[in-house]
């Protein structure tokens, strides 16, 4: 057991280690990709932790991070909901509800649903030579992004969890009038749906409580716009997390400090490195900070949450560069 232990985690730092563009500020575009709402994290607890959750049972709200992690709920069903104040008045919603029945003996069944409103009212033209101005208000455009998603996790054995989960996924940009063949015009709807996949594994190794995963998310077939089709944000990720306070006997005052790490590889980014600490104080209150390495504006990233009979509320705040200023909040039930 140790051996393998020893095994995976040189392994993954010395993929870590020959990818130092990981580490630069330089954030390279490789590829080009659809319906980028699905990359926003909406959960405040994951969002104040830099997204590193690849490893970090979140019950429910895993279906966005790592559906096997979902299989780690002890509770019978976990109810969750979020907020994201994103930049330009865009805001990202976030629910999901997971069921654990008799005692995970069939696995943990999850719902997860994404949804995107773009804010502010979006004003559409269209070229008229027959008018001075040389065109026309067509009115505003409404757009709109969603995802529904089926999900479940089973712990294999007892260190050993896989989850998979199945989202059907839209986006709406408003309508046009284009011309048709033949002469005239007709009103065209811009919207396109795909099914996407997500599935990952969680491995605890019995080291204290260290554990290793991956996950994918977003493995869809490409989406065709009017002239070319762009892949769902594609992401691999690996990822380690342990409890620092395994080392000290005395947990009377602090409970736990889990750190966590995330090597991601992006399909329109270079590889990036997540990095989440959650430390939990008197089994109520948590103080959470992250970092992400190679982003445009993201970087640093802090939140606090309140844990008491079965409930949470938890808050993140994260600078976003030139933009403005990312709040969100998240509450959750278990029972």
């Amino acid at each position: 057991m140790n051996r393998r232990i020893i095994f995976l985690t040189v392994l993954l730092a010395a993929w870590l280690a020959s990818r130092p563009e990981a580490f630069s500020e330089d954030n390279v575009k490789l590829a080009q990709t659809g319906m980028q709402f699905l990359s926003v994290v909406s959960d405040a607890r994951a969002a104040a932790m830099a997204g590193a959750m690849t490893t970090v049972p979140l019950r429910s709200a895993s279906l966005f991070f790592n559906p096997a992690c979902m299989a780690d709920m002890n509770e019978e069903v976990d109810v969750a909901f979020s907020r994201t104040w994103w930049i330009a008045n865009i805001q990202h919603n976030m629910a999901s509800i997971s069921f654990r029945p008799e005692n995970g003996d069939y696995g943990v069944f999850g719902l997860s649903f994404q949804g995107v409103d773009y804010g502010d009212d979006i004003y559409g033209t269209r070229v008229d030579a027959t008018v001075p101005q040389g065109y026309v208000d067509t009115g505003t455009l409404e757009a709109s992004g969603l995802a529904i998603g089926l999900g479940y996790a089973k712990a294999i054995s007892e260190p050993f969890s896989v989850g998979g989960q199945v989202r059907w996924v839209r986006q709406h940009l408003g309508e046009s009038l284009v011309p048709v063949a033949g002469g005239g015009t007709e009103m065209k709807k811009n919207q396109q749906e795909v099914f996407a996949f997500d599935f990952g594994t969680v491995f605890r190794t019995g080291l204290k409580s260290f554990a290793f995963g991956m996950s994918v998310r977003n493995f869809s077939r490409e989406v065709t716009y009017e002239q070319e089709s762009f892949p769902l944000p594609l992401t691999f990720t690996l990822g380690v997390s342990m409890d620092a306070m395994d080392f000290f006997s005395d947990r009377s005052l602090v409970n736990s400090v889990l750190v966590s790490i995330d090597a991601v590889h992006n399909r329109d980014y270079y590889e990036q490195v997540f990095f989440g600490l959650d430390c939990k104080v008197l089994d109520v209150l948590s103080i959470r900070g992250g970092y992400i390495t190679s982003s445009d504006e993201a970087g640093f990233s802090v939140g606090a949450g309140v844990t008491k009979f079965g409930a949470a509320v938890d808050y993140a705040f994260a600078p976003f560069g030139v933009f403005d200023n990312v709040h969100r909040i998240s509450v959750r039930f278990s029972m």
